[in-house]
């Protein structure tokens, strides 16, 4: 063996050891992880879009929270683009065309930003379609992990899961703050139009996975089974009951959008100091789960829930401060209390949120682990949709306009208050972390938890649903 293989074979090892965590380094998995990694990265256009919106469009806060709101409408039928891949499949394949499609799919949206769409029902179809493009694309990587992880072994259980949702998360650190930089630098159109580079690369790795064609017909009897085992595991009391929970919890009203009109209009924050806000946050967002997973995770939910609410709700109040300019009086300046205020929220976001994450992981019966959990992701979603629109009702009813602040402190106190509505029904709740023979195991339930987290994290230029981050869109 030459001296060049045998580093080469040392360099594979170092990766599979240390970078996948055991895993054999494929072009398959190289292909999977890419697919996650775009969907971090496409948080590049995510300030991008606000501004678009914003500055372009001409669109009203209230106008802006609607829009986001719809945006989230594909993620919350994500179990339909699982049964439509496993029942229709395309020229005999249920995965690779899927996903040359929602690539392209993206692509075509992400252009049409940068060159045609100049009117808000363009702006409204455009930014639906990105998101139709990476939930499609989510739901098909996700099941193709689904489908390698059955063949792992039990010490290795939920490593392929882990992969997934890092390789995300380091897409979304690298474009937090370059999204910024890039806007500052350019414009919204140029950064739409580099954007729709990536989904390219989605369709192109699409075809470095093993797939063998399909031979018989579509099994339409064993989805309905699925469907039947589904609808059974939604009826019984110990799920529907978090889950009611869940979706009241996350459909409170949000300020988020009226928030960044505030910053980037009256407080004259620029594109690459949000970017840099972005940064910090998405750094805190993982220290949260890290002080979770290290602390709190044995802490029963009814507890967490209650403490985390409790406090979130009152850290969010300090937004007020920014809002009547009393951190000037206290002698700081705006872009310092923003960064602080914006990473101490965050943290308590992330504790507050892991919980809704690993119950949902938690509820999920064996035969229906995947799709259940992709039907209790939607639920949040949907609650997030609607938690968009009610911020947008209020935002209108307050008179809350790109220019008109007035009664943006109070817009921020009632959205800091409905956040405590939901914690009279935390009897819906289990008592106890105290698992069930058949729950998943911890390092299942974890993996599981970490990729629900991902989720709600790549709704394309929308916000991160509930994240308490300064720019939400």
């Amino acid at each position: 063996m030459t001296a060049s293989a045998t580093s080469e074979s040392a360099f594979k090892q170092f990766i599979e050891k240390r970078v996948l965590l055991g895993q054999p380094l494929t072009t398959e998995l190289v292909a999977i992880l890419l697919v996650y990694f775009i969907q971090g990265v496409l948080g590049l256009a995510r300030l991008a879009v606000s501004f678009f919106l914003k500055d372009d469009i001409g669109l009203t806060p209230a106008e802006v929270s609607a829009l986001m709101g719809i945006a989230v409408l594909p993620w919350t039928v994500k179990p339909l683009f699982g049964f439509l891949s496993d029942g229709l499949p395309i020229f005999k394949y249920r995965r690779r065309p899927y996903l040359v499609l929602s690539g392209l799919l993206g692509a075509i949206a992400w252009l049409a930003l940068a060159t045609v769409v100049n009117t808000a029902w363009a702006a409204i179809t455009a930014i639906v379609l990105t998101s139709l493009s990476v939930a499609v694309s989510d739901v098909i990587v996700d099941s193709l992990v689904v489908e390698r992880a059955r063949q792992e072994s039990q010490s290795d259980a939920g490593t392929l899961q882990s992969l997934a949702w890092g390789a995300s998360a380091f897409g979304g650190l690298i474009t937090a703050y370059l999204g910024g930089l890039l806007l500052e630098q350019t414009s919204t159109q140029f950064v739409f139009a580099v954007t729709a580079a990536f989904p390219l690369v989605v369709s192109g790795v699409a075809w470095l996975i093993a797939e063998e064609p399909i031979t018989e017909r579509p099994n339409f009897q064993a989805i309905w089974q699925q469907v039947q085992q589904l609808k059974a595991a939604v009826s019984q009391k110990a799920i529907w009951m978090p889950a009611l929970f869940l979706f009241l919890w996350q459909a409170t009203p949000t300020a988020d959008s009226a928030f960044f009109f505030f910053t980037t209009n009256e407080l004259g924050f620029e594109p690459e100091f949000l970017g840099r806000v972005r940064l910090v946050t998405s750094l805190a967002a993982l220290v949260g789960i890290w002080i979770f997973q290290r602390f709190l995770k044995s802490v029963s939910f009814r507890k967490i829930f209650a403490w985390s609410t409790v406090l979130s709700a009152l850290l969010g109040m300090t937004a007020l401060l920014l809002v009547t300019h009393t951190n000037r009086q206290l002698g700081i300046d705006d872009r310092w209390f923003s960064l602080g205020d914006s990473l101490v929220l965050t943290v308590m976001g992330q504790i507050a949120f892991m919980p809704v994450l690993v119950l949902s992981a938690r509820l999920c019966p064996p035969g229906v682990e995947a799709t259940l959990f992709a039907l209790l992701m939607s639920i949040v979603n949907l609650a997030g949709l609607l938690s968009h629109e009610l911020g947008a009702l209020l935002t209108h009813w307050l008179n809350v306009t790109d220019t008109q602040f007035d009664n943006l402190w109070l817009l921020v106190v009632i959205t800091n208050l409905t956040t405590l509505l939901p914690l009279p029904l935390l009897r819906l709740l289990p008592h106890s972390t105290a698992q069930q023979e058949t729950a998943p195991s911890p390092k299942d339930e974890t993996s599981a938890a970490l990729k629900g987290l991902q989720e709600t994290t790549v709704t394309v230029g929308s916000a991160d649903l509930k994240e308490p981050e300064l720019n939400q869109l």
